[in-house]
């Protein structure tokens, strides 16, 4: 369980490190123009939509064949992506082409991280005590904040310490290259890893389904469509209330590439520390009041916390980014246990992926780009802030008529 929890480390130390790298990415990949960031974050949201199609993938496997095995294709696939991005050449070298290759390998890494996130929630789900299930899937999440930490620590250190010229010519490939290591070395220790005693129980009774994407539309209907919106609102506080802020602070000329990369990895550390405390309150209290209330936080507060980042002060920018940043960890904490928790052992994997995943490809891949498109065009900071609450909004009916799940939670 602690290797399975520490890959989310990695994988999302990989995944997170292009949009908090967006800036730097954008004039090395797609030139100096005024549309390149823009341009960048597009291609993020791109080669998102394959996500659901590789946690559909992956899916198959995990509910078919194993976790484990499923685990160790995806870390794999990962592990060649980012080694291959960190060889890439650059626009002064190769042109366009350039920025057409790495679309091509965030498409490979995207579908890669669609099986690896709800495989790790599965198995830790699957291997724990029914009473402790949100402390320790909330590992998960902590984790994935873990790896946005390394990634946003590792993106303010390169940028910190190499000038332009050192940064735009080799400096860049640093960060890809440790992710890529990484990847590896969790690849090696994870072949060591027991499969989830969950998927050896229906192994044994021959209850694994033999079409896992039939089986969970017929039988899982329901819980696709709770899974889906818990993770649309988890999606779009995360992608929107964290990885783009750095994008956000610096296209709208509130603090530098320098100061908001740095202000970022103290928000990420905000989140670690919220995460397993939220997950062990559901255990307490039951998953959903503890999603309602993060959903009303999610509605109230990001507006005015955008406005306060955009404000210009250093010291605004750091309460607003903590604050978002720590709603965005709630969420996520709760809602990895709450959406898992939708599905019986059977199906899991492929019910996950067509209703958390799917959600996070629309609310988390696409929606850092329209917000910095609204952002640019209307010149309107709270612009990402009403799109988190609106969404909220959204998904509160939802959550408000949702069965408890969390075991001697009193519901």
């Amino acid at each position: 369980m602690a290797i399975a929890a520490f890959s989310t480390v990695v994988e999302w130390y990989d995944f997170t490190l292009y949009l908090y790298f967006a800036p730097i990415i954008a004039r090395i990949f797609f030139g100096d123009g005024k549309g390149s960031l823009i341009t960048a974050l597009a291609g993020f949201a791109i080669a998102y939509l394959l996500r659901p199609l590789g946690a559909v993938a992956f899916g198959h496997v995990g509910d078919r064949f194993g976790r484990r095995r499923m685990m160790l294709l995806s870390m794999a696939m990962m592990s060649l992506a980012m080694l291959a991005t960190a060889l890439l050449p650059t626009y002064t070298a190769i042109g366009a082409a350039a920025g057409w290759l790495l679309l091509v390998l965030r498409c490979v890494m995207s579908f890669s991280v669609g099986g690896e996130y709800t495989g790790v929630v599965a198995y830790l789900l699957e291997g724990t005590k029914p009473r402790r299930r949100g402390l320790v899937t909330s590992c998960a999440s902590a984790a994935s904040e873990v790896g946005g930490l390394l990634a946003v620590g590792m993106s303010a250190l390169t940028v910190h310490l190499l000038d332009a010229t050192d940064l735009a010519s080799w400096g860049w490939r640093v960060p890809f290259l440790v992710g890529a290591g990484l990847a590896g070395g969790v690849w090696i220790a994870r072949s060591a890893m027991e499969e989830s005693p969950d998927f050896e129980r229906q192994a044994a009774a021959g209850a694994a389904p033999a079409r896992p994407l039939a089986y969970a539309l017929i039988h899982h209907r329901a819980g696709i469509f709770r899974s889906f919106a818990i993770s649309a609102l988890g999606s779009i506080t995360y992608y929107v209330g964290i990885t783009y802020v750095p994008a956000f602070l610096t296209s709208t000329g509130s603090l530098s590439e320098d100061m908001s990369l740095w202000l970022s990895t103290l928000a990420a550390v905000a989140v670690i520390a919220v995460t397993p405390a939220i997950g062990a309150l559901s255990d307490r209290v039951g998953r959903r009041p503890v999603l309602i209330g993060l959903t009303l936080g999610s509605a109230l507060l990001p507006a005015p916390l955008f406005w306060l980042m955009a404000s210009g002060s250093a010291s605004r920018a750091l309460v607003g980014a903590i604050l978002l940043a720590a709603v965005a960890g709630g969420v996520s904490a709760v809602g990895a246990v709450a959406t898992a928790e939708q599905f019986p052992g059977e199906g899991r994997l492929t019910g996950l992926a067509l209703g958390a995943t799917g959600a996070t490809a629309l609310f988390g891949g696409l929606t850092p780009f329209i917000a910095h498109a609204l952002v640019t065009r209307t010149a309107w900071p709270l612009a990402p802030g009403v799109m988190i609450a609106l969404v909220a909004l959204l998904v509160l009916p939802v959550l408000t008529r949702m069965r408890e799940t969390a075991p001697g939670s009193g519901d």
